[in-house]
């Protein structure tokens, strides 16, 4: 199967998916932005290894409430997290399922975030020439991070690293670390 109908697949299941999976979910949030495609070549964003050419992604993303049952608020009542970040330079895309964290900073509309799971990648597992990433495995683990404002009750506005790598499961890992803005409203 090819890649692009890979993820074409992985769409449409998450989209039949969601609903199900939704069931007893409250819709809390979405979210939608503009990414610049491979933007770190890393892990964490430690470095001056950025590369802010490639404008060239939209993400969105719809967060839901926190489930009211015991084991989310033992890790801190995370709201569950789908997405998918396209890129329209025919690059590699993502769709990824995951829980958002977001910390409160003291008493301002600012806010911190921190997102853990898994993500599904169109892109080449192996022979791939740069530009180009080689994942190594087409499932990956999806983690993000970062910093937002409350603009209004039901706008945010958030500033978005997301990385999505194998953890040298498979190889070659060349993981893909995106970074963008994201407007979000909230229900």
């Amino acid at each position: 199967m090819g890649q692009g109908l890979a993820l074409k697949s992985a769409i449409a299941v998450l989209a039949l998916a969601a609903p199900a999976a939704a069931e007893g979910l409250t819709l809390d949030e979405f979210r939608a932005g503009v990414f610049y495609h491979s933007a770190y070549g890393g892990f964490l964003p430690t470095g001056p290894h950025w590369d802010l050419s490639r404008l060239e992604s939209v993400k969105f993303s719809a967060l839901f409430a926190s489930p009211e049952i015991d084991a989310f608020r033992w890790i801190g009542s995370p709201r569950p997290e789908i997405g998918a970040t396209f890129n329209l330079a025919g690059r590699e895309n993502i769709v990824h399922a995951n829980l958002n964290w977001q910390i409160p900073v003291f008493d301002t509309p600012l806010y911190l975030e921190l997102g853990f799971g898994a993500a599904l990648t169109d892109g080449a597992l192996t022979g791939a020439t740069a530009p180009a990433r080689n994942f190594g495995c087409a499932l990956n683990f999806y983690d993000a991070a970062g910093i937002g404002a409350h603009l209004s009750d039901s706008v945010t506005l958030t500033l978005r690293y997301e990385h999505v790598s194998n953890l040298d499961l498979c190889l070659p890992n060349e993981g893909l670390s995106n970074l963008g803005l994201m407007l979000g409203v909230k229900f």
